[in-house]
C-alpha cells in the first residue's frame, strides 16, 4: 500500500509538473534540464573513472597475499538438473585454497535434487541442502536457509548456469579486504551471446552496466549488486539482516539496504562470470519484468530509509537519485506524449509546434544512448568500429521495444494490483536443448 500511494503521489507530481512547463515555461525546458543533469553526471563519472585508472597506472594497489578469507559458494537450483552439474563441476576448478560449496534444491519438480545429492557424494568440499516442498518460496529465503549451514567468512551467490575462470576468486575477494567495504561484484557476460538478436542485445546490455557500474564505482557511488557472481561479506550481511524474503529481485533489494548501513559496494570488471542468454522473446519478457519491477518497488520502499539515513554517503546518494531519473524520463516521455497529442485533438493545436521540440530532444537523447553503448562495446568487447555502431543501434531498439511499453506495465501494475512473490523464473538449458536437436537432425541426414 506504502509503494502504491508513493507512486501515485511520484506520478500526480510529475503531471502537474509537465502542464505547468507546458502552460507557463516549455516541456521541453524541463526535459533538457534533466537531460542536462544525467549528461553532466555522466561525464563526471567518465573523468573519474579516467583518473582512478590514471592514479592505479601511477600508483599499482598492494594485494595483501594474506586476505584469503573462508568463501562458502553458494549455487540456489530450481529444476536445473540440465546445467546444474556442468555448473558445479566449473566452479570446483576454481583456484583458490579456502571455499566450499552449497547447491540448494528449492522444491523442483524434476531430478534436480538427485543430481546435488550424487555431487555432494562425489565431492568433500560439497554440501547439499534440499528444501522441503512446503518451504517459502523465492531465492532470498534460499539463500538464508543455506546461510544457516555455511561456515564462510565471505558468502558468494551464483545463478544455476554459471561459468568463471580458475583465477575468479582470486581476483574478486582482493576488493572485499577494506572494512567499509561490504559487497562486491562482478562483471556478467552473456556466454552464448551469438546465438541470435536477443541474446547479442542482452550481452550488449550487460557491457552498458558493465560501463556505467565502473563509473559508479569509480565516483563512490551507489554500485549495485547483480545476483550472479555476487561476494558479500558475513559481518554486513549479518548487520543488514540477511536477504529480504518479500521481495523478487534479492540482489538489488540487498544493494540498497547495504548502502543505507553505510556499506560501500565495488564493481571488479577483472573477474567475469558467464551465463546463459535467453533466446525466446517470452521468458526474456518475464525476466526483465521481474527486474523492473523489482527495482522500482524497492526505491519506493527504502526511500524514507536512504534520505533519513546517517550512514549512507552522499555520493551514493546522489548517485541513486540520478539513476531513479532513468525511470522518470520514459514516463516524462510518455506523458508529455499524450498530452500533446490530446490537446492537438481538442485544441486543434498546430501539431507541429507542441510536438517537435518534444522529439526532437528525445532523438538527441536516443542518439547520446547509442554512442554510450557503442563505447562500451569498443572498450570492454573491442568491437570493431562499424560494428559496434550497428549493435549499438540494435541494442537501442531493443531497449525501446522492451523497457518502454515494460515500465507502463509496472507502474500500472504496482497501482491497481496486489503485490505477489512470482519472480518470474528463467529457464536454462535452452540452448543445449537446441545444440542437441540440431545434432541429431544432422545425424538424420547423415
Amino acid at each position: 500500500m506504502r509503494e502504491r500511494f508513493l507512486l501515485f503521489i511520484i506520478l500526480s507530481c510529475l503531471g502537474v509538473f509537465l502542464y505547468v512547463f507546458q502552460n507557463y515555461v516549455n516541456t521541453t525546458v524541463g526535459f533538457v534540464i534533466l537531460c542536462v543533469c544525467m549528461v553532466t553526471y555522466g561525464l563526471y563519472s567518465i573523468a573519474a573513472t579516467k583518473y582512478q585508472k590514471r592514479k592505479l597506472k601511477k600508483h599499482p594497489p598492494v594485494v595483501n597475499e594474506n586476505y584469503k578469507p573462508f568463501v562458502s559458494i553458494m549455487i540456489p537450483a530450481h529444476n536445473e538438473e540440465s546445467v546444474i552439474a556442468n555448473t558445479v563441476e566449473n566452479i570446483l576448478q576454481i583456484d583458490y585454497p579456502a571455499f566450499e560449496i552449497i547447491v540448494i534444491d528449492d522444491r523442483s519438480s524434476d531430478d534436480t535434487a538427485a543430481v546435488i545429492n550424487e555431487l555432494a557424494s562425489k565431492y568433500k568440499n560439497l554440501k547439499a541442502l534440499i528444501r522441503d516442498k512446503d518451504a517459502f518460496p523465492g531465492k532470498s529465503a534460499v539463500l538464508n536457509d543455506a546461510l544457516k549451514i555455511a561456515d564462510g567468512e565471505a558468502i558468494l551467490v551464483f545463478d544455476a548456469d554459471a561459468t568463471v575462470e580458475p583465477d575468479f576468486l582470486n581476483k574478486l575477494v582482493p576488493n572485499l579486504e577494506p572494512a567499509d567495504v561490504g559487497a562486491v561484484q562482478a562483471r556478467k557476460i552473456i556466454r552464448n551471446k551469438d546465438v541470435n538478436f536477443l541474446t547479442r542485445c542482452q550481452n550488449n546490455e550487460y557491457t552498458l552496466d558493465t560501463y556505467l557500474q565502473v563509473g559508479r564505482d569509480a565516483v563512490k557511488g551507489a554500485v549495485e549488486l547483480r545476483g550472479n557472481g555476487e561476494l558479500i561479506k558475513r559481518q554486513a550481511l549479518e548487520d543488514i539482516g540477511g536477504w529480504n524474503n518479500y521481495t523478487i529481485t534479492d540482489d538489488l533489494d540487498m544493494s540498497t539496504r547495504l548502502h543505507i548501513k553505510g556499506w560501500d559496494v565495488r564493481f571488479c570488471p577483472e573477474a567475469c562470470v558467464y551465463e546463459e542468454g535467453i533466446i525466446y522473446v517470452f521468458p526474456l519478457f518475464r525476466q526483465r519484468r521481474r527486474w523492473l519491477e523489482g527495482t522500482i518497488r524497492r526505491y519506493l520502499e527504502y526511500s524514507g530509509e536512504a534520505i533519513k539515513s546517517k550512514k549512507m554517503s552522499l555520493r551514493a546518494r546522489l548517485d541513486m537519485g540520478i539513476y531513479i531519473t532513468q525511470f522518470i524520463m520514459p514516463l516524462w516521455f510518455m506523458m508529455e506524449l499524450v498530452s500533446r497529442i490530446t490537446k492537438f485533438v481538442m485544441d486543434k493545436t498546430d501539431f507541429h509546434n507542441v510536438l517537435w521540440s518534444s522529439l526532437i530532444v528525445s532523438a538527441v537523447v536516443g542518439v547520446g544512448f547509442i554512442l554510450a553503448i557503442r563505447y562500451s562495446l569498443r572498450r570492454y568487447d573491442l568491437v570493431p568500429r562499424l560494428s559496434a555502431l550497428k549493435q549499438a543501434f540494435e541494442t537501442t531498439v531493443y531497449f525501446l521495444i522492451i523497457w518502454f511499453p515494460m515500465e507502463l506495465f509496472i507502474c500500472g501494475k504496482i497501482l491497481f494490483c496486489k503485490k505477489d512473490m512470482n519472480w518470474g523464473k528463467t529457464a536454462h538449458g535452452l540452448v543445449m536443448e537446441e545444440e542437441t536437436k540440431q545434432d541429431s537432425r544432422q545425424l538424420q541426414e547423415v
